[in-house]
């Protein structure tokens, strides 16, 4: 599932610069995290890079977006462009 920041978020700015699909930006008063961008970092790294480096843990799975780690990976394809294979 996608990642959610929480309004525990204290700016700190260290959660932006390490999302591999732009998926983090300054909302109108904390960061965000883009659903449609956000892969959980599969495809690039075996853990989510924002998660982390937050220095307080306000970044959680967003509850309303359940994702599975195969519907992840095809969100990181159509991101990268990455070819699928054939099963």
């Amino acid at each position: 599932m996608a990642l959610w920041i929480t309004d525990d978020c204290i700016n700190c700015d260290v959660c932006e610069p390490e999302c591999p699909n732009q998926a983090i930006s300054m909302g109108p008063e904390i960061y965000d995290i883009d659903p449609d961008r956000c892969t959980e970092c599969v495809g690039h790294f075996g853990t989510p890079q924002c998660v982390q480096v937050c220095p307080v843990s306000c970044i959680v799975p967003r509850p309303d977006r359940p994702e599975t780690p195969d519907q992840l990976l095809d969100k990181f394809r159509r991101l990268t462009g990455t070819a699928t294979t054939a099963d």
